[in-house]
Parts: C-alpha cells; structure tokens; sequence
C-alpha cells in the first residue's frame, strides 16, 4: 500500500493510496483555519473589542453626570423593571432567535423591545414597594445609566447592519454595576423575578479580577454541622467556581483533622464548564467531622501550588487564595506558627517564582477565629471578612467570598491594564436555542486615584459568524483554545498603598476588618462618595408595573394576533418546542421540508465529526474520474448548505412599525432618535430594503442619534462608539 496523494480542500483531507492494481479514496473533514479565515475572525475579534470599550467610555462619561439634579429629576417613573414593567415597544422575536418554553414540549414566540433598555435588580436588594431599592448608590446606578440608553439603542441598529452579512443578528449589550443593578438592550423580560446577580456570572469576574491562580481552603470540621452552615458554605464554594473563566485555574482544597485536594491531580486545572462541573460534584459530596487544623490546610495548599509552579500548570498571573472557617484552631501547630508558615511561603513564591499570593480569610460565625486569620491578612497584604452569625446567609456569604475580585479589580484600571478586556468559554445563551460568547471590561470613575472600579461592560456576540469565519465548531478544542489564549494575554499587576488596601478591607468587612493603617472611611477610589441631594432621589424609578404578579408566560411571549395581551398560554403556545434539540448542538432543518433531518448548528461547511469515506476504483482512470466527482460534489454541497441556511437580519424599522400599532408610546428619548434617524433618511433620499432596514452602503453611513437628549439638561449620547 502506497501513498499516491494528498489533497486539501477547505475543511476536506483527500488521501489517495495505491493498493495493488486499485486506488483507495479516503476522506476526512479537518478543522485546520487558513489564513484568510484568521485574519477574518481576528477582526471580527478585534471588532467585538473595540464595540465592548466604546460602550465604556460610554459608560464612564454619562457617570460624570450621577449627581446632576436633571439626572435624578428625570429618573423618576422613567425606566423599565425586567419582570413587572410592559416596554414601550414590544415585538415578536423569530423563532429561530428565542423561544419561551411552555412545557409538554410546546413554547410560544418571545417577545422583546429593541427601542429601549431594561434594568435587573437582585431581591435582596430591591426591598421597597413594587422592586424599587433602597440603596442610594444603586438608585444613582439606575439613573446614571439610563442617559446612556440613547446610545445603547444606536449601536444595536448599527450592529445588525454589520452581523447580517453573517446572516446572524446582534445580541445583547449591557453593564453591571458592582452593586447589583444592571442594565441591558434589548429588553427582555425575566423568568425568575429577583433571582439573576450579575456579579456571579464569569463575563463580571473575569473583567473585574483578569486571569488567576485560584485555590478554595474550605473549613469541614464537625462545627460546620452547626446552624446550616455547611450548606451555605457549599453555595458559597459553588458560586465562587462558577464565576471562574477559561483564563483561571483552581483547584479546592478541605480540611478539619487533616487536608485533602478535591483536585483529581495535584495541581490547579484549568476553569472549564467540564472541570469546574467536577470540582462542583465533590464540593457537594463533603461531609463534616473532626478538629480544626489551619496548619495542615495552608501547608498542603502552598505543597499544591508549588507543584504547580513547577509543572508550569499556572496562568502566570496572581494567586489567590480564599480561606473559609468557622472555628477556632483546635488542633496542629499553634497560631505563631501557622503566621509564620504563611509568611514565609508568601516570601519564597515571590522570591522563586515571582508570584503574588494574596490570602482572602472570611470568618463565619460568632466563635470563629478572629486573631489568626485576621494576622495572616494584614501581615501578607491580604483581605479578611467577618461574616456575622445573624448575617450568615446564602447570599451574604456567597457574596462576600466573592468579594475577592474587589482586589484584583484596583489593578485593572490603570497602568498597561487601561485597556484590559476579558472573553469567557463560549456556552449556551439564556435562550437555549443557541451557542455564545461574551467580551467584557471594567468600567472605572478615573477622576480619583485609584480609579473608582463601577462595574462591567459587556457584550454577546452569538457563535453562529464565528463558526461561519473559522470553519471551527463552537464545543470544538480548536475554539476553546482561542478563547484561552484570548482571555490570558494580560495579567494585572496590583499596586496599591498599604491605606489604600486598608480602605478595600474597611469596603468588605467595616472598621472590625481593617488593620490600623489608616482611619480613614472614605478613601477616594475605594469608597465611593455619596451625592449631595438625598432628597431628590427618586422613590418610583418604574415608568410602569402593569406585569406586576403575572406569570412569565404572560409575561414573555408574544400576544396572538390582534391582542395586546396574553390570556391563555394555550393561545400563543403553539411552537414545537426544540430547545433540547439545540442544547445537543443541532437543530432541525425544515428548509428541505423534512423534519426529521438532523444538520450541524453552524452555517460553515465543516462537520463536527470526522467521517471516514471508503471508495474502491477498479482502475487508476476510474478512481481520478471518481476524485473528480467528489471535489465536484463537495462544491456544490457547501454551496447549497450555505445558501439553506441563510436568514434574514433583523428587521429594526419593521418591529417598530408593528409596535406603533399597539398604541404604545416610546421614551422622550427613544421618539427623539425615531424621529432623528427617519428625518435622516427622508433628506438622504435612501430607500428600505424588503425587510425595512434602509439600503446603508456601509455601517459607517448609518445615521448616528447625535441631537438625542434624555432631558432638556441632561448631556447628549456619544455618537463615536466604534
């Protein structure tokens, strides 16, 4: 047997082999990129980047304006809750877009407005009549971002000009603030009303902390038994893993008597969906018994990471480690040499290694240990945290824990970090229906010094164009491996003064938690300063609650036709529901008429599994014939696949249209940018295209909203986002 040939075309490998007097004909899909498919996806890459930074700027300009009377007299009755406010503007989304599931394998049409903004408030936070919250600064949150809402309804108009080239539609925009509040276009209506914090999604903690070393300590003696506090620890652990990213490694380690790494090997592993689900599984297998050893917990741990070091198995980046306890050191050496153990650990990794190793010690309870953990921190310029008996829930530890990229995000916002942006693994979106990624960057007030961190930008983009760009599935190795390297390029050095890190731990855990360096409350960058006007906040900041106790299906989807509302679910669920479908990756392909055929979810050509074809040719002529045949084939095969799996983009102009008929009216603001880009049409004489999106030769010549304003005072948008 002998090889004649190879031929590559496109994703095909073509291998001819010579076997006696017949040629044997393999072939075999690849995922190799070629050049110009890098260069494309690196621009769209670059594209996605440059869209996430614009927004901001965006962001930070408009928080300029927080204490502006004009921006809090206009607050008021003027924004829109995710779960019971109707939006100005609804309309139907396709089907193949989003869904709402309705059970018994049925699901109706969502409904969304992609005119103006919704803002998500956790429960725990939103405690006054009707979800409003009672938080100054997340009041001034809402406000403050609600002048960028102009701006946000711009760039979703400009971006479904440029993704339908790819024949996909533009995703979600948004920003998190770090108290909680969050605001995002289009808007969507929530299912579980209170329950979405963004600060415990990885798009957040990997712009506000970047790439890190992490290992959780976690106290399993027998007091954990005692007022639920094992579970609670669980949630917290768990929460903890689940903001990690691609660009993180970790690794848990237990202790009580003695310690063990829950790790299958000893070293930190890389935050993938697979490996934090593993870590996940054995958290919620611990049980609780015996003494208290800190010695033996942070002895193993510095063993772990060493190991770690050596084997290069690490991000390169800081090191964290976040100690839990509730009680008292029990057994082991004593707390003089646990202190120095630390200590000295601390000063070999930075000596050997060069790495940082920040110690974050959160004490659970009434009896747990204050002198031990709280030296270890203000000796290794680390972080503890009291976390109060009457204090001890889910949410107050979960949080807390979480606390840690508070640190990390002080680095970020200046230096060579002025710019840093952060992409997760990509995952399945909120919708079920469809695979996604999201690029994120922390947004700062750089007035101060250190930049006051405010929170998150982000924006989705959907795999469907990257996959189309690539040839590359979006489960697939290759993609996982560009997103990794994407999202460890930058590490953030942390630089701070030892009363700027005794403001951070008087943020996180009040004057108890802080080491005497300074006495100050309200350092500049680290403690935000309040507005001077309390009694002009707005006490209603929702300019309706007509869906207040209505269920998400009357919610969500979309009203039958000639209805403003739903009444019966049965009504409008009337879509075979194939969300378990796409879950798996595929989805059922109806443009050949048959239900039942099973196609890859991608629009490229490539498969998403190899597979071997075996052709026998009696001669040489006939098997250069049959070689032939098969390029021939495989050409006309991408060609018809790639023309059955266009869609249309968006119709922006034509869901407006739609929405007018239901007597709505829209925002001050968002009527002003109406009339603005429909009068910029008239004067530029440019016609709509069959699905009314006006024939732009380019993204560049779509009109931009610049005379837009949120109040007679309040400051114009900015136009230059990209």
């Amino acid at each position: 047997m002998k090889i004649i040939s190879q031929i590559f075309f496109r994703n095909y490998h073509l291998v001819v082999i010579a076997a006696g007097q017949c040629l044997c004909i393999f072939g075999q899909t690849v995922h190799s990129a070629t050049i110009e498919q890098e260069n494309n996806f690196k621009n769209v890459l670059e594209k996605m980047e440059s869209d996430v930074l614009a927004l901001r700027d965006e962001i930070e300009r408009v928080y300029q304006y927080r204490c502006n009377l004009s921006t809090l007299n206009s607050c008021g009755y003027s924004n829109y809750n995710d779960c019971t406010s109707s939006y100005p503007n609804e309309a139907c989304v396709s089907e193949d877009e989003f869904v709402i599931n309705c059970g018994e394998g049925m699901a109706c049409k969502a409904s969304w407005d992609i005119t103006t903004s919704k803002v998500s408030i956790p429960e725990a936070l939103a405690t006054e009549a009707q979800g409003n919250p009672t938080d100054p600064e997340i009041i001034e949150s809402v406000c403050y971002t609600r002048l960028a809402e102009p701006y946000l309804v711009t760039k979703f108009e400009r971006d479904t000009y440029y993704w339908s080239q790819y024949n996909v539609s533009p995703s979600w925009s948004y920003f998190g603030a770090h108290n909680g509040m969050f605001r995002q276009i289009p808007a969507t209506h929530r299912e579980q009303c209170g329950s979405y914090d963004h600060r415990r999604r990885p798009w957040f903690v990997a712009a506000s902390s970047g790439p890190k070393d992490l290992v959780l300590v976690l106290d399993i003696s027998g007091s954990m038994n005692d007022y639920g506090r094992l579970n609670l620890m669980k949630e917290a652990a768990i929460t903890v893993i689940e903001t990690l990213s691609v660009a993180d490694k970790v690794a848990v380690v237990t202790f009580s008597d003695d310690a063990t790494v829950l790790n299958d090997e000893f070293v930190l592993v890389r935050a993938t969906k697979e490996n934090k689900d593993r870590l996940i599984a054995a958290i919620n297998k611990i049980n609780v018994n015996g003494a208290t050893n800190f010695h033996a917990a942070y002895n193993i741990t510095f063993d772990l990471l060493e190991e770690t070091f050596k084997k290069e198995s690490t991000t390169g980046c800081n090191v964290a480690v976040l100690f839990m306890t509730d009680g008292q050191l029990t057994t082991g050496p004593g707390p003089d040499q646990v202190i120095e153990l630390v200590n000295s650990k601390a000063e070999e990794f930075q000596t050997d290694f060069r790495r940082k190793m920040t110690i974050f010690s959160f004490s659970v309870g009434q009896d747990a240990d204050e002198v031990v953990s709280k030296s270890i921190a203000c000796s290794t310029d680390g972080i503890w945290v009291p976390i109060e008996e009457n204090k001890g829930s889910e949410t107050d530890i979960a949080t807390a824990m979480a606390a840690y990229y508070n640190l990390y995000a002080l680095g970020l916002g200046e230096g060579g970090n002025e710019d840093f942006v952060a992409w997760v693994e990509p995952y399945l979106f909120f919708n079920r229906k469809k695979m996604g990624t999201t690029v994120s960057v922390p947004v700062y007030d750089r007035s101060v010094s250190p930049h006051l961190f405010l929170g998150v930008a982000a924006v989705d983009v959907y795999m469907d164009a990257l996959e189309q760009i690539i040839g590359e599935d979006a489960a697939s190795s290759p993609m996982l491996e560009r997103f990794v390297e994407l999202s460890t390029a930058r590490c953030p050095k942390i630089e701070l003064s030892e009363r700027e890190l005794d403001a951070l731990r008087f943020l996180g855990g009040g004057e108890r938690a802080t080491c005497g360096v300074s006495n100050s409350t309200g350092y500049a960058g680290i403690v935000p300063e309040k507005c001077p006007f309390e009694s002009d906040w707005p006490s209603q900041l929702w300019a309706n609650t007509e869906k207040e106790n209505k269920s998400y299906l009357e919610r969500a989807c979309c009203p039958r036709e000639g209805s403003n509302e739903v009444n019966d679910s049965t009504e409008v669920c009337t879509i075979e529901d194939v969300n378990e479908d796409f879950a798996a990756g595929i989805y059922a392909d109806n443009n050949n008429g048959d239900q039942d055929t099973e196609t890859p979810n991608t629009n490229s050509s490539s498969a998403k599994s190899s597979t071997m074809i075996y052709v026998i040719v009696g001669a040489s002529v006939g098997g250069a014939l049959l070689l032939s045949c098969f390029l021939a084939l495989i050409v006309k095969r991408k060609k018809n696949h790639a023309k059955s799996n266009k869609r249309e983009p968006l119709p922006i102009r034509q869901a407006r249209s739609n929405a007018s008929t239901r007597n709505n009216t829209p925002t001050a603001a968002i009527a002003s940018n109406q009339t603005h880009l429909a009068s910029s049409n008239a004067e530029e004489g440019r016609a709509t295209n069959p699905h009314g999106e006006v024939g732009y030769e380019s993204a560049a010549e779509l009109p931009v909203a610049k005379a837009v304003q949120v109040s007679p005072s309040a400051p114009p948008i900015n136009p230059n986002y990209e």
